[in-house]
This record gives C-alpha cells, sequence and structure tokens, in this order.
C-alpha cells in the first residue's frame, strides 16, 4: 500500500534532541536511534492500519530497541506523524501536541 508521509516540524524537531542526545551518550548510538525511528515509519506506511488507536483518531507505533512511542493519524492515503515522544514523558504532553 503507497501512503504519502507527512512529518510535522514537532516531530522533526524531536527526532533531533533525541538523536543529539543519544549521540552524546555515545559516538554512533544517534544514528542507531534514527535507524529504528525510521524503520517504525516504514512499518507504518506500510500497514498504517495495525496500530492501534490512542486517543481519537490517533495511533501509535513503538520503535524497537529505544523507548519512544511515533503518534500519528492515518487518513485518505496519508499518514501524518505529528510527535516522537519518550515513553516514559508525560502522556498529557502528548496528548496536548495531538488535540
Amino acid at each position: 500500500m503507497a501512503v504519502d508521509l507527512v512529518l510535522a516540524p514537532k516531530a522533526e524537531q524531536d527526532v533531533r534532541e533525541a538523536y543529539d542526545w543519544y549521540e552524546s551518550c555515545r559516538n554512533g548510538l544517534g544514528e542507531e536511534f534514527l535507524g529504528c525511528v525510521d524503520a517504525a515509519i516504514q512499518r507504518i506506511c506500510r500497514t498504517p492500519d495495525f496500530c492501534a488507536k490512542v486517543h481519537a483518531e490517533f495511533r501509535r507505533a513503538l520503535v524497537r530497541r529505544f523507548p519512544y512511542a511515533i503518534f500519528y493519524e492515518y487518513t485518505a492515503g496519508q499518514v501524518t506523524v505529528y510527535c516522537v515522544f519518550h515513553t516514559s514523558r508525560d502522556p498529557d504532553k502528548w496528548r496536548s501536541r495531538l488535540t
């Protein structure tokens, strides 16, 4: 299934910040994080209906090896990623980004 992918600017910022943090912990770890996020986004694009809805029409996909979740919406052949959040963060923060 071919879908269009849109990354919200704040989602891109989430990924950049996490990349920087992981890279500061260990050289190359940020690249591993990016690879896992990319793999998760590819899975989302292949099967956008697979992940459960967690808030209204928004879905959540987990990133392998890293404690992050990708929150996205799938409508009319388009996947829109709104945020990439650490799973230990306050859920109100990602919910506020989705409303």
